[in-house]
């Protein structure tokens, strides 16, 4: 039974399991990240940020207490987050930014700036 009437969000309803669903969500992304190379930057974040995500989960059984450890938004914005992100993964497995590049990028491509700055005349 959820704990609240309303989320104060306009058009996000209050969810009723929210521990399972974030869990399964939580679990369903850990999978997708074990597909990709250990090495792989996005893997190796984003792993860290789930994993104690999960962990918190596993941890706070309170729905208070759960948003107030993630300090991320509410139950239900911490589910959408994690369907975003478990879209995003599966995304990044087809991209597969770990691969080398099919041909070099252009010269000056990574260059930051990308135009020389001057400071301005007083």
């Amino acid at each position: 039974m959820a704990s609240k009437v309303t989320t104060g969000l306009t058009g996000l309803a209050v969810s009723s399991h929210p521990h399972h669903t974030l869990g399964a969500l939580y679990g369903k992304i850990l999978r997708a990240l074990a597909k990709m190379p250990q090495e792989a930057s996005y893997r190796k974040y984003t792993e860290k940020v789930v994993q104690n995500r999960l962990k918190a989960v596993e941890v706070h059984k309170d729905v208070t207490a759960l948003e107030k450890e993630i300090a991320c938004g509410q139950v239900e914005e911490l589910i959408v987050q994690a369907e975003n992100e478990l879209i995003l993964a599966r995304k990044v497995l087809g991209w597969k930014p770990w691969e080398v590049l099919v041909k070099p990028p252009p010269p000056k491509q990574w260059n930051w700036p990308p135009a020389k700055i001057v400071d301005p005349k007083i």
